[in-house]
This record gives structure tokens, sequence and C-alpha cells, in this order.
């Protein structure tokens, strides 16, 4: 067993360096990042974290977090079921396929925009809230300004391409920690493996649950325009972290970047117990990569290939075996064009 983990960690280094090595990795025009640890708010890294992005599918953490609240003050619950316009039937992928007039449970919409990044769902929680979509965005924004998240601006549900739509990593995490905070009793359902529809299992895109240790969500996408993101949160014994990374070049490059910064942060924090320094006293963090370098520098991917344990193993994309969602999406640059569906 020890000798397969060591196989799968020494052929996830050398997908990553071949990755990261690459022009297109190189390529950082839409990359952003940070990583704050949960109890203290403290920012332990943060490289282009308020620079304007395209959240793609961590749009449907605000759509979560709107439905959540409407959980909370008893305006629908978990049994209710939600039916599906013409409207909501149209969307392009992801989706889970369900047709007019059909009906799914609430928990159901839940487990279906977290697996399936489900953009029919989306809708169709956005209308049974609002009326229309267009007013759940207007209230996305609203209740995105009240939590702090001062630079980003929701256009519809789902996070489909619209030239509207903008975030930060910054507000990304502030969202993140958000959904934790608030809503601890489901929370828990962005751990869900795999979601069942009909006759198609779907896994959660988010291959660092089960994979790197204490990760327990939360949200991954992806658009053309946006490159690979995800939200990560992290648990190890009292501390929390969490990271975001935004504009990936690939699926497999954006694990790597988030799984490194995760281990850097969470050893940062042990250092800093072990030598008893309280946050208090330390005003920032230096960067958790080597000082100048770039998320694809190469001692940035010497020093991960160099970790005794990679919490990773080469994505399918990385081993040909395309899944088609994220893994088989196109990394380079497209035009955003209206309608362009959203492959996570």
């Amino acid at each position: 067993m020890a000798a397969r983990r060591r196989v799968a960690q020494m052929a996830a280094a050398a997908a990553f360096l071949a990755i990261a090595s690459s022009p297109a990795a190189a390529d950082t025009d839409r990359y952003a990042a940070i990583v704050v640890d949960v109890r203290t708010h403290e920012i332990l890294h943060a490289d282009q974290a308020d620079e304007d992005r395209y959240p793609a599918s961590l749009t449907k953490m605000m759509t979560l977090y709107l439905l959540f609240e409407a959980m909370e003050r008893g305006e629908i619950s978990l049994s209710d079921r939600i039916v599906a316009s013409r409207f909501a039937s149209r969307q392009p992928p992801s989706r889970l396929g369900i047709g007019r007039g059909q009906s799914i449970t609430v928990e159901q919409a839940i487990r279906a925009l977290v697996v399936n990044s489900a953009n029919d769902v989306a809708v169709m929680v956005a209308e049974r809230l609002a009326g229309s979509e267009q007013r759940f965005a207007q209230r996305m924004t609203a209740r995105a300004r009240e939590l702090g998240m001062e630079n980003t601006r929701f256009m519809n549900a789902s996070g489909l391409p619209d030239p509207g739509i903008r975030t930060t990593a910054r507000d990304m995490a502030t969202l993140s920690i958000a959904l934790y905070a608030n809503f601890p009793q489901y929370y828990p359902y962005f751990q869900t493996p795999s979601n069942s529809w009909g006759r198609r299992t779907a896994s959660n895109h988010n291959r660092l649950l089960g994979a790197v240790e204490g990760v327990d969500g939360i949200k991954t996408g992806y658009t053309r325009a946006s490159g690979f993101n995800l939200a990560s949160s992290a648990q190890r014994g009292d501390d929390r972290v969490i990271a975001v990374v935004l504009g990936g070049a690939t699926a497999a490059s954006r694990d790597a970047q988030v799984a490194y910064l995760l281990e850097n942060a969470f050893e940062e924090l042990t250092r800093r117990r072990t030598l008893q320094i309280s946050p208090s006293n330390v005003a920032r963090l230096a960067p958790v990569m080597p000082a100048g370098a770039s998320p694809w520098s190469a001692p940035a991917v010497q020093q991960l290939g160099a970790m005794q344990q990679l919490p990773f193993e080469p994505a399918p994309e990385e081993l040909g075996e395309g899944d088609h969602d994220e893994a088989s999406a196109p990394a380079e640059e497209e035009p955003l064009l209206p309608g362009e569906p959203d492959m996570d």
C-alpha cells in the first residue's frame, strides 16, 4: 500500500510539473488566490486577491446561501418540492436534465447544486425563492454587499457567462467562511461525494475531498472565461483554513495549487503554535510561496514535488480519462459568448 501510494505521489508530481511548465499554465492573467485562517480571519496568503475575476459555478455558493437562509426563516423546507419551468429546463450543461413541469425536493436540489453543479436546478431555486432568476440575482448581489463582498456582482443563479458578473478571490473566501459559520447544520452537504438522478450517478467535481487531509468542501467552477476555480475549506485539529484559487489552467493544476496552499498554511499555523506566537503579534505572514515566485514558477513546483506526502493523485484528464465535465473542458482562453455552457 505504501509503495502504491508513493507511485501515485510521484506520478502526481510529474503530472503537475508538466502542467506547470506548459505555456497555458504560465498564463496568469486569470489567476488569483487567497488563503484565510477562519478562526482569526487573518490573510495567510494573497495573490491578486482583489482583482476582478469570473466566479463561474462558485456563484452557486450564493444560490445555496440564500436557499439556506430561506430554510432558516421557515419559508421552505428540505421536503418541499420545486418545479422546473420551461426556462429552467432549457439551461445548458452542467445540468440535471429535469423536464418542464417535473419537480424535485429541496434536498435533492441542494445535492444537485453541490455535486452536479446543475444549472437547471440553480434556476429552479431562483424562481422558487424570488419569482424570476433576474430578481434572485439582484438579491444575491444585495446579500453579497451585506456580507462584505464589495467587489462581487451576480447576474444569474448559476454562474453561466455574463459580461456583468464579477467577483474576487477575497470575496469568494468571505462567502465560503459565511457558509461555514452561519449554516453549520447544512454545511456537511458540501462533502457529498456523489449524487444519483435517473440512471446516472455523478461524482463531486471537488477531487480534494477524501484526498487531502481535512478537506470538507466547498465548490468548483469552470467557464472558458474564468478558467478553473476552486474554493476549498479544510480543518485539522482546531485550525480551519479557506483557500480560493481562481483561473487555473486545468483542473489538475488548480487542485495541485490549492493542495499546496493548504499544506503550507497548516504548516505555518503549526509552526506558530510550536513557537507560541500569537496571531495578534504577527501583522502579516510572508507569502506561502517563495518570495517573488509566481504560482506556476519552478521553485513552487519543485517544493510541491519534494513534499513527503503529496495529497492528491493525477486527475482523470492527466491519465487520458476525461469525464466530460471539468476534465474535458478546454484550458485555453476563448471569447466570452452569450449562453456559453458552464462545464462544471
